[in-house]
């Protein structure tokens, strides 16, 4: 069985960053990478990335978290899909939604991502206030 991939994708250098605070935590990754779209890049610069990167792994293990619906690293893997390209790729990355994959991938259980990365946002005022009550 091939091993699961996961690429971030984002706008600047915000996927290094995820990548990196995810490693911090849970030890160093070698099955996630990272594809940023840096201002010098056009769109045409980082479907090229995107593609090298994916160039090694079997597409069906691939899951691609993206930093914002609709902007051009999502929008350059959503034509690739609709062009037969089997990605799983979600939008609105964020740590809690990296960890929950890692955690999936070292437990073999089938996971949601997207209910993990809106858990992962709390008001912490609303909730300390809510202690004291």
């Amino acid at each position: 069985m091939a091993e699961k991939e996961l690429i971030l994708i984002s706008h600047g250098n915000m996927a290094e960053g995820v990548k990196a605070s995810a490693e911090l935590i849970m030890g160093e990754q070698e099955h996630i990478h990272t594809v940023c779209l840096l201002p010098e890049d056009s769109p045409e610069d980082f479907q090229a990335k995107f593609e090298k990167a994916i160039a090694d792994y079997v597409l069906e293990d691939v899951t691609v978290f993206a930093d914002l619906m609709g902007g051009t690293p999502a929008n350059t893997v959503s034509r690739m899909i609709m062009g037969g390209q089997n990605i799983h790729l979600l939008s609105g990355m964020n740590l809690p939604m990296v960890i929950e994959w890692l955690n999936s991938q070292m437990s073999g259980a089938e996971s949601d991502y997207i209910t993990a990365a809106k858990a992962g946002i709390v008001d912490i005022n609303q909730m300390l206030g809510n202690m004291k009550k």
